[in-house]
């Protein structure tokens, strides 16, 4: 089961149960829309229920107290998106930055050790992901935040683990200091949910975008957004969140049954989903 909230616009049970029939298991994977103030009691429902959950926005940070054990990366993260349930005992962890990293590396070919990163964002995903780019050697994490206080907290503690790596934060509407990141960025990451709503604004100034620019632009939402749509105008490199979500959900799923997640199933599950 996946919850959020929001949550229709989610194709994770069509992928999800792609795999799980690819298996003979049947379609066991669900939807649920879950509320901040409903967190606590789903739960209870799915320590006793269920024996695996997956959390997107706003869940990823606040799941973390309710849980029995956490992944040690993801605890430092400070980020969950995947629960695993036994006897009774919820162990949480992260797949999403597995998932980036193999989403990266799948549309861009480019090397991830050495690149300097841009996330614009400082949530849940960009907890999970900028601390797993971290462990594979990139040279640099630059995050643009509205409250920039999210952003430091991450930075510090990036900084702590890798003293080697170069940090700096700003508000997304700084765009003197954004456009200085973006000449020296190999990739550049949304990682807000602007865009998952139609009428929501770009994450920032999108005039700042120029087709010199040498960055490959990765945004984590699945749908069209004024962000995907610039950056094909000026012939930029651009995938959006298509592939996170299907390595993410591959990790998970193994996570789940201890089986070879079967992608090529999983993916053409993704592409047939409705959201609900």
């Amino acid at each position: 089961m996946v919850i959020g909230d929001p949550i229709a616009h989610s194709r994770s049970p069509g992928m999800q149960n792609a795999a799980f029939e690819f298996h003979g298991l049947g379609s066991p994977y669900g939807i649920r829309h879950v509320r901040p103030d409903e967190l606590g009691g789903f739960i209870e429902f799915a320590r006793a229920n269920l024996k695996g959950v997956n959390l997107t926005v706003p869940h990823k940070a606040a799941v973390i107290p309710y849980l029995d054990t956490v992944d040690p990366a993801a605890e430092t993260a400070g980020s969950v998106n995947t629960l695993i349930i036994e006897n009774g005992r919820i162990h949480g962890a992260s797949t999403d930055g597995y998932g980036l990293e193999h989403a990266l590396l799948e549309n861009f070919s480019r090397p991830l050790a050495g690149a300097g990163v841009t996330f614009i964002g400082a949530g849940g995903a960009a907890h999970a992901t900028a601390f797993h780019l971290a462990a594979l050697g990139v040279k640099s994490i630059r995050i643009a935040n509205r409250t920039v206080a999210k952003a430091d907290e991450i930075a510090e503690k990036l900084r702590r683990l890798h003293p080697a790596l170069f940090v700096e934060t700003a508000r997304p509407d700084d765009s003197a200091t954004l456009a200085r990141w973006f000449a020296d960025t190999d990739f550049l990451i949304q990682a807000t949910s602007l865009g998952l709503k139609a009428g929501d604004p770009a994450p920032f100034d999108l005039a700042l975008l120029k087709p010199e620019l040498k960055l490959c632009i990765f945004d984590t939402i699945y749908k069209p957004t004024p962000l995907l749509a610039k950056a094909r105008e000026l012939r930029l490199p651009v995938a959006d969140g298509a592939a996170m979500l299907i390595h993410q959900g591959a990790k998970s799923f193994e996570l789940w049954t201890g089986l070879s997640a079967p992608l090529d199933a999983m993916r053409r599950g993704f592409l047939e989903a409705q959201p609900c």
